[in-house]
């Protein structure tokens, strides 16, 4: 049996009215040409789906049950035909991203609020769990976006630049190193050096400053929340170094010293990666502007 969508409509419509005349004008079509699908109908179902010799004209068992997919079938289509047109126009989409930086979601959380307020149809989700293989992950579309700031040359892959941060050190305010204007690589030989816990090729004092110059801290602690590691630093329990976007508030503070990283100082770019069709989407490109916008205010603070 072969079913189209103008069946259900059509079965629906002689439900819903009553009779053909009425159902054919709901429908738009001649009362000869309803009767004819009809007829369609039964014969490929070969059942009766209508009780002819009643006023109004009602459904068989056989139509009431094709009445009942047609109530469940219709309204989902016409959603999803409503959900077609709002990503043709622009209004919804999906934006699931994946962070290769821990520190991110200082600035990310409020960037992602304006952006709900500005596109609630649009689908958002973060995967942290996906930070080490978030660009495989981008390129199998699991992920729309990637937070980085290691670009890399991928086919199909834009890395949008969104801002320029100032990787910092962070020490207790007795701290030895508290004394010195910069800190370079030797700094760090006899220091406990608290880090995020992901690989040191991911993390910016390793990969500009200790890796080149060969230099190994007296040890490496690892810990997942910048809250943590703010407070060990503050007992003078190791160093660390941050974005200077997490550091707004705590440069201010007595327990603490901040200090550049090295006697230039250090500048980083973040990237957010995008599949190259995806990156003009109107959601999309209101999303890079705001995660332009919103990190810079936090540096201003």
């Amino acid at each position: 049996m072969h079913l189209e969508l103008r069946h259900l409509r059509t079965i629906k419509a002689i439900h819903d009215t009553g009779g053909l005349a009425r159902a054919a004008d709901t429908l738009n079509i001649t009362q000869s040409a309803l009767s004819h699908q009809v007829k369609g109908m039964e014969d490929q179902a070969g059942v009766e789906l209508f009780v002819r010799r009643t006023k109004p004209l009602k459904l068989s068992a056989a139509g009431l049950r094709l009445l009942r997919t047609a109530e469940r079938v219709l309204p989902e289509m016409e959603a999803l035909a409503d959900e077609f047109r709002s990503l043709r126009a622009g209004r919804s989409g999906r934006l699931h991203i994946a962070i290769e930086c821990h520190a991110c979601f200082d600035w990310l959380f409020p960037v992602l609020e304006q952006f709900r307020r500005a596109w609630p149809e649009v689908d958002v989700d973060i995967r942290p769990g996906l930070a080490f293989g978030a660009m495989e992950a981008l390129m199998r579309e699991e992920v729309d976006l990637v937070i980085s700031s290691d670009p890399e040359t991928l086919p199909d892959v834009i890395f949008n630049p969104l801002f320029d941060y100032a990787p910092t050190l962070v020490a207790a305010r007795s701290n030895p190193l508290a004394e010195k204007p910069y800190v370079e690589a030797e700094d760090f030989r006899d220091q406990m050096l608290i880090t995020y816990p992901v690989d040191r090729t991911r993390l910016d004092i390793f990969s500009e400053v200790l890796t080149p110059a060969r230099v190994e801290p007296r040890a490496v602690r690892q810990v997942e929340l910048t809250a943590v590691i703010l407070m060990l630093v503050a007992s003078d329990r190791g160093v660390s170094v941050l974005p200077d976007w997490v550091l707004r508030e705590v440069k201010y503070q007595p327990d603490y010293v901040t200090r550049p990283v090295t006697k230039k100082g250090l500048t980083k770019r973040m990237y957010a990666a995008t599949r190259a069709e995806d990156a003009t989407k109107p959601f999309m490109a209101h999303f890079l502007r705001l995660a332009r916008s919103e990190p810079v205010k936090l540096q201003r603070v």
